[in-house]
């Protein structure tokens, strides 16, 4: 069995006997008598986490503590040893999922004599779940819009890597209202996500026609769009860098729609350097599938 232990009361000493003495002599220290058994063991739900709580009994002894359990995670028993001061003990790497722990208490004394063992069954707070974003890598080919500039500003200086180029919707006769979109179409089908953006960076352009009011639109077919956030506030700074929180959508989907409503300086059109698309990896550790 594998022994995973915080240090305990332990206090070896030794007395060297007299120089013509080749042999050392040690002696320990600490309580020797009848070590007292805990009461009041209580136990608190934390996320991720069991707190364990006890008392000694007024007058009681000892010199330090066993408690051990059964880890549903790890598949095996863990131990921990605690000092006879400790009266309390955190769990780490616990799980609702599992139910009910069965946690054993046993005092000794210095010479490893026993007291009752006494036990709790206690359950964990749910263990909160973890975020991470994975870009993902965009090509030209699964980019469209609706309102492309004819003269400058091709779609693809989206995903060129380049801030110093940049996407230009219509400004042109003849003019295209808003709202102004930038498409995506998958391969395969997404859910969670996070994007970003750089605003156009060359020193030639005012702050005008940056977004600053964007539905963020997912569709199964291309044609039926649904709304699942609206951006507001948006920085229209040069080169300034955009990125959303994380968006949570309740259906996959293959379309994507960045759909610009509202622009600075009241402008018909927008102008964007780079653009990108994350999306939302979730580890919750009370789902994941075990081994």
């Amino acid at each position: 069995m594998k022994l995973k232990y915080m240090i305990g009361a332990f206090v070896l000493a030794f007395m060297g006997t007299g120089c013509d003495d080749n042999l050392e002599t040690f002696k320990t220290q600490g309580y020797t008598g009848t070590p007292a058994v805990i009461e009041n063991i209580t136990s608190e739900a934390l996320p991720g986490q069991i707190l364990l709580k006890w008392s000694v009994p007024k007058g009681g002894d000892f010199s330090y503590m066993k408690i051990w359990y059964k880890d549903p995670l790890l598949k095996e028993t863990v131990y921990k040893i605690v000092s006879k001061k400790a009266t309390e003990l955190l769990i780490d790497d616990t799980r609702a999922r599992f139910g009910e722990y069965e946690f054993f208490f046993q005092s000794f004394n210095i010479n490893e004599e026993g007291a009752e063992v006494k036990s709790i069954k206690a359950v964990s707070g749910i263990a909160p779940a973890t975020y991470s974003l994975k870009k993902y890598a965009l090509t030209v080919d699964m980019l469209s819009t609706n309102a492309q500039e004819p003269t400058e500003g091709p779609i693809e200086h989206l995903v060129d890597a380049n801030n110093g180029t940049f996407f230009h919707t219509r400004w042109s006769s003849p003019l295209i209202p808003l709202p102004h979109y930038i498409q995506i179409a998958f391969p395969e089908e997404h859910k969670d996500f996070s994007i970003s953006y750089v605003n156009r960076t060359d020193n030639n352009w005012t702050t005008d026609g940056r977004p600053t009011k964007v539905e963020l639109q997912v569709s199964n077919d291309g044609q039926s769009w649904t709304t699942i956030e609206t951006l507001t506030d948006l920085p229209i700074g040069v080169g300034t860098e955009y990125t959303s929180d994380y968006i949570f959508s309740d259906k996959t989907y293959n379309y994507f729609r960045f759909n610009v409503i509202e622009t600075s300086g009241n402008t018909s059109y927008f102008n964007m350097g780079e653009f990108s698309f994350s999306d939302l990896e979730v580890y919750d550790p009370e789902t994941v599938e075990l081994d």
